[in-house]
């Protein structure tokens, strides 16, 4: 078995099992601050086609290179609620707030981690896979 690796490293496509060690899908989207190193949880697709269901981290089991395990049974995933994309925050600067500072506080907002992919890369990720068997 591989030894276990951050969540900071969890990438969209990495195949997703459940707590059996059965194949429940793909990594679909990251949710966490990397800056104050807090993972959120997961959007996990269990097909190219099928809306992402999302897994709070506390259901995230064994992280390894390319592959997430879950506590969860299939039957637990699938009960779970659709992910939804988390809405975009914005603070208002005051106007007198300098440009450095609000260089600044957009650095802080680039740094939430959340990785998205659609339909279409789900689609181009599975031809490409197929392409290299």
């Amino acid at each position: 078995m591989a030894d276990p690796v951050s969540w900071l490293l969890i990438e969209p496509g990495w195949q997703v099992v459940d707590a059996n060690g059965e194949n429940v899908g793909r990594v679909e989207a990251v949710t966490g601050d990397s800056n104050a190193d807090i993972f959120d949880g997961l959007a996990v697709a269990s097909g190219m086609f099928s809306r992402p269901r999302y897994v709070p981290a506390e259901q995230v089991g064994t992280i390894t290179a390319g592959r997430v395990q879950l506590q969860l049974d299939r039957t637990a995933l699938d009960a779970l609620g659709e992910y939804d994309v988390p809405a975009a925050s914005e603070e208002i600067e005051p106007e007198k707030a300098s440009y450095i500072q609000r260089g600044e506080a957009d650095l802080e907002h680039a740094n939430l981690r959340e990785h998205r992919t659609g339909v279409v890369r789900r689609v181009l990720d599975w031809f490409g896979r197929a392409g290299r068997r």
